[in-house]
This record gives C-alpha cells, sequence and structure tokens, in this order.
C-alpha cells in the first residue's frame, strides 16, 4: 500500500500539514501510523477520509462534517447515516419553506390595493381600532403576537398595545395571507423576510438568491455523498447487499410486511 505524507494530503486541498494534523485529532480522519523515527504516515484511506470530511463540510457544515467521520471512523454507520439523514431532510424542509413563502409573496403581490394600505404613516392604533379595520377580533390580533408574526410596541404608562404603520402592514399582510389559506408558522416566515428585506419585491430577489443557495447546498450534497460512499466502501464496513434473485430492500413505495 503506498504510503503518503502529510503535505501530500495537505497539498491536494490546500492546507496546511497542520490542519491535517488537527483532522487527525479530531477524529476527522483516522490516525496515522508512525515510522520507527516516528513520522506520520497516511495511505489511501486517510487520503479518502480527507476528501470525504471536506466535502461533508462544504453540504452539511463543520459540526455534521465531523460527527459523520467520528461515527465513521468509531465503525457506527448507523449513526453517520442518521447525521447524513437529518441533513437532507433539512434541505427539504428549507425548500418547502421557500415554495410557501415564493407562492406567498405571489399572493401578496397580486393585491393591488395592500401596498397602499400597508404603507400608511397614520398615527399609532390601538389593538381595538387596527381589530376593527382588519375586521378581525383583538383575541386574533394576540394570537398573532404571541406566535411571533406581530410585535407592536407597548405604552410606557398604561402597558397598552401601540401599532405603528409597519405593525399595521404586518397585520394586513397577515389577514391576507390568512384568508389565502397560510397557516401561522409560514406567514412568520414571510413577514420576517419582508422586514429584513425591506418590501415585498426585494424579498422576491432575495427569494431568487434563497433559491440558488439551496441548490448549491444540494449539489454539495451530491458531491459529499459520492465521496462518503467511496470512503465507505474502502472501510469495507457497509453491510452486504442482498443476494443475486432476493426481493429488494424496502422503500418508500415498498413497505415491509408485517
Amino acid at each position: 500500500m503506498k504510503h503518503l505524507r502529510p503535505h501530500d494530503l495537505a497539498r491536494e486541498h490546500g492546507i496546511s500539514t497542520q490542519a491535517v494534523r488537527n483532522y487527525e485529532r479530531d477524529g476527522f480522519i483516522p490516525l496515522a501510523g508512525r515510522t520507527p523515527s516516528g513520522y506520520r504516515t497516511y495511505t489511501e484511506v486517510h487520503a479518502a477520509a480527507l476528501r470525504a470530511y471536506l466535502a461533508l463540510v462544504q453540504a452539511h457544515g463543520y459540526a455534521t462534517g465531523g460527527e459523520i467521520m467520528r461515527s465513521l471512523n468509531t465503525g457506527d454507520l448507523d449513526a453517520a447515516l442518521t447525521a447524513v439523514d437529518r441533513g437532507h431532510a433539512q434541505l427539504l424542509r428549507d425548500r418547502g419553506t421557500l415554495d410557501a413563502v415564493g407562492r406567498a409573496v405571489e399572493h401578496l403581490t397580486r393585491d393591488t390595493g395592500l401596498s397602499a394600505r400597508a404603507s400608511s404613516d397614520g398615527e399609532p392604533l390601538s389593538i381595538g381600532e387596527l381589530a376593527r379595520r382588519l375586521g378581525v377580533t383583538a383575541a386574533t390580533l394576540r394570537n398573532w403576537e404571541a406566535v411571533g408574526i406581530l410585535s407592536p410596541a407597548r405604552e410606557p404608562v398604561t402597558g397598552h398595545r401601540s401599532f405603528g404603520a409597519t405593525d399595521v402592514r404586518d397585520a394586513e399582510l397577515t389577514h391576507l395571507l390568512r384568508r389565502g389559506g397560510y397557516p401561522l408558522e409560514h406567514i412568520r416566515t414571510v413577514v420576517r423576510q419582508i422586514r429584513t428585506a425591506g418590501g415585498t419585491e426585494a424579498l422576491s430577489d432575495a427569494l431568487d438568491d434563497w433559491r440558488r443557495r439551496l441548490t448549491v447546498r444540494g449539489v454539495s450534497m451530491l458531491d459529499a455523498a459520492a465521496r462518503l460512499g467511496g470512503y465507505v466502501a474502502l472501510l469495507g464496513i457497509a453491510p452486504a447487499g442482498p443476494r443475486a434473485g432476493a426481493a429488494p430492500a424496502p422503500g418508500p413505495e415498498s413497505p415491509p410486511a408485517v
């Protein structure tokens, strides 16, 4: 088996030899062998581990990438795969949220009168005044506040809620989206994104960037999965596949028999 030096592994990725030693110390790559004089020696297994770890960092981040590699290097394949599955599940949830926010923004932009109403700079409204304006109950507005959609100011003496122009806009948006059937958790995301972006037009641009970043993450996960699969094969810790002619393993469309 070909032996590699720390410099060989570092040079492939443009990192320092100290970084390679740190990754070994932290369990992201297996422990190196040692020459009689004490120098580290690595093999293709170590090189594959480093490729897998750096790909995982791009796809899942440092914490999850490290968790996956430490699990593999201690022989716990199931723990590593569970961490990978969590990353894919999070990406799927992010895509679902993005789609929901995108549909909501389209819904908002179709309401031609909303922008004029939501941008009015009148006097702050009490909770009763805002409830009458929207045709909802004060309890509904308090619920929207409780879930994090609205954040009205409080009068310093009485403690009564005071809804300024931005609060009124957010309430208008929420009322419109609730009539459109959107759940409160998605409305909360939309309202927070609009606050950050500065309006629905800016939010549309932000959503395009959000979708691009999710696509980049998805492609990174594909690359990481390929490198991880190669490393698992080198370790020889994967269970044997089904015998020729055996029934395929149960999947989403073929539930196990009971």
